[in-house]
């Protein structure tokens, strides 16, 4: 049975409707991915379902009692709020219970009057009379497994612990119907993976908007397109999409030329006039009406972006060399001894996790800060263009038109002139649009528009901070065309797996704190090289055997009886505790075990935490003591 149905939705904004008569359903256990071109309308269709506005025409159904959850592109979050507080508004009506029993919970830990005793006492009675216990401990067992304290302020956390919050507050009600638009934004690659594998596990339906090619791959059973109004439903992942559709736009094609012949050749028998009139063929008259009604309604794909970058003069063969370059940020260190040499026409793509420091290289590299210690020597004849992720180059009061035209009617783009107009229309902004100012733009818009500002200057070393962000898939895989084909540098920051892969031809990666290794090829040979490594760690024995311990504690010339003693002893302890830490990771990987005592979750997870200390201090104990009888 369906759990959710859109049947005959219209929308429309103006004079072009986003939905023309769009039909979909939602089946239990199914992932679904939604894909179109930006502004086409997938939040809108989102939000219809979600119930947040009403479509102009069509029938919206849910199943009764549907438990449906909604996460939008940027969730609203109070900043006051503490991590918990602002889970509980996913419960809906126990919620403002459960955040007054917290906070009354708190205040008699300093304060044992009289009076908060039995506000608690009162409150306490009303939970139980509602059963909501169980969702207080559904609310901690969901944050355990999303990492998240608790205690936290809302105001203090970073864009992607924002969105797993607000995953958070939409998993804690248990949604049969889960809705997801852009939930990769703001994530660095491992916080992408973690999801994945959260959204694989999810038993109910997913609906979700994302141009992650990779976690459409990974992630959903069916891709549904948004063209031209109407919804297309393909089975299987991204890959499989993209295979019908090549095939669908060729019969399509083939189709429209067939008609547009036809039509063509009706229109040359009605313009004969007499002999038209002479033959009275009715039929054939009312047939061409029909044909010019269909070929008016028929609705053209949209064209696609042309995407150009002029590399102007060719830089010297030295782009940047850093020699033992070291930067921090008061007891932060971001980058520790980190030498590398950049060369001309290299395509270099920075991986590592949200705070990192990638941001702090890029800046590095363009001597826009500069380093604590080290050497930096920056090659000649550099003409940067640099893309700034949060979009600050970007005037928000100014138009389009005048963002890029800067004054005139005319770019310059590879030597040769363009109207402004002309060149904005090859980023698929429309002559009606390009009066509109800049804050009335979506992401994707605005993203467009950056890239057409950028491109207006001759650049032979071009800087992109995760310029993929809001852009549809059809525009982010000609940026890809554009960035394999240009002839200058390219320094790229993106957590797209795919397009990193795509575009760059070695990597410079996080390796922990403070750490940066130099790799060729893309993200998935730098994860080869991290699985290596990580197998030959986990090959080599950690403990030594106890025979070879106890041969060299039986000569005591450089320990004491005690280190002699501990010395022994240190080998059957590490083993207990790796044993110990190898349980709790089988139990803290089962799903099931999340399902129970949410204490005995954090007991868990805490005590995890404290092997791992434990096993740190006595390896190196252990390391020490045999140290001393080499």
């Amino acid at each position: 049975m369906p759990l959710a149905t859109l049947e005959s939705i219209c929308l429309a904004y103006g004079h072009v409707p986003l939905l023309d008569h769009a039909d979909l359903i939602l089946d239990s256990g199914e992932r679904v991915g939604l894909i179109g071109r930006n502004g086409t309308g997938k939040s809108s269709l989102l939000r219809i379902l979600a119930g947040q506005i009403h479509a102009d025409d069509g029938v919206v159904w849910h199943k009764p009692g549907l438990r449906l959850a909604y996460v939008a592109q940027e969730p609203l979050l109070d900043p006051s709020h503490t991590v918990f507080e602002s889970a509980l508004q996913g419960l809906g009506p126990v919620k403002q219970l459960l955040i007054d029993y917290d906070q009354v919970t708190h205040a008699v830990e300093k304060d044992h009057s009289e009076a908060l005793m039995h506000r608690l006492t009162h409150l306490s009675s009303e939970l139980d009379a509602q059963a909501a216990w169980s969702f207080k401990s559904r609310v901690e067992t969901v944050l355990s497994r999303l990492q998240l304290n608790p205690e936290a302020q809302v105001g203090t956390l970073s864009g992607g612990q924002k969105k797993r919050l607000a995953l958070a507050q939409a998993m804690v009600s248990e949604p049969e119907v889960l809705l997801l638009d852009e939930p990769t934004n703001h994530l660095d690659i491992t916080s992408i993976e973690w999801l994945e594998s959260l959204l694989i596990e999810f038993t109910g339906a997913l609906l979700l908007i994302t141009h992650d090619r990779r976690f459409l791959d990974r992630v959903v059973t069916r891709i549904i397109e948004l063209d031209r109004g109407r919804l297309n439903a393909y089975p299987g992942n991204f890959s499989e999409y993209q295979t019908r559709k090549a095939a669908q736009l060729a019969d399509e094609a083939v189709r429209h030329e067939k008609f547009d012949k036809l039509l063509a050749q009706e229109e040359v028998w009605i313009r004969r006039g007499i002999e038209a009139r002479r033959t009275r063929d009715v039929g054939r008259i009312r047939r061409l009406e029909a044909l010019r009604l269909e070929r008016a309604a028929r609705r053209e794909r949209t064209g696609t972006a042309k995407l150009g970058v002029d590399a102007g003069e060719r830089s010297g063969k030295l782009v940047a060399e850093f020699t033992d370059v070291s930067k921090s940020f008061g007891d932060k260190v971001v980058v520790k001894n980190f030498s590398c040499r950049i060369q001309r026409d290299d395509h270099i793509g920075f991986i590592g996790p949200n705070g990192a420091g990638k941001t702090t290289l890029l800046k590095l590299i363009l001597g826009e800060l500069q380093p604590d210690a080290g050497k930096i020597r920056l090659g000649t004849k550099l003409s940067v263009a640099y893309y700034d992720q949060f979009r600050n180059q970007l005037d928000e009061e100014a138009t389009v038109l005048d963002t890029v035209a800067q004054g005139s009617d005319f770019v310059e783009i590879e030597g040769r002139r363009k109207h402004v107009m002309s060149y904005l229309g090859e980023f698929l902004f429309p002559p009606q649009r390009v009066r509109s100012p800049v804050k009335s733009l979506s992401g994707g818009e605005r993203n467009r528009l950056l890239l057409a500002r950028l491109f207006t200057k001759p650049a032979n070393l071009l800087v992109l901070d995760e310029p993929t962000n809001d852009l549809d898939i059809e525009t982010l895989e000609l940026l890809e065309s554009l960035l394999q084909e240009f002839e200058g540098t390219v320094f790229l920051v993106s957590h797209d797996r795919a397009f990193l892969d795509n575009v760059v031809t070695q990597v410079i990666a996080y390796d922990g704190p403070g750490q940066w290794l130099e790799n060729p090829g893309g993200y998935d040979e730098w994860m080869r090289v991290v699985n290596a490594r990580a197998a030959r760690t986990s090959e080599q024995p950690v403990t030594t055997p106890k025979t070879a311990v106890g041969a060299r504690a039986a000569r005591p010339q450089k320990l004491s009886f005690k280190e002699t003693q501990e010395l022994s002893t240190l080998p059957e302890e590490i083993e207990s505790l790796e044993k110990e830490q190898a349980e709790l990771g089988r139990k803290l990987s089962d799903t099931d075990f999340y399902r129970f005592d949410p204490e005995q979750v954090k007991q868990a997870n805490a005590r995890f935490a404290e092997i791992e200390e434990l096993l740190s201090k006595a390896l190196e104990r252990w390391t020490k003591l045999e140290a001393k009888i080499r």
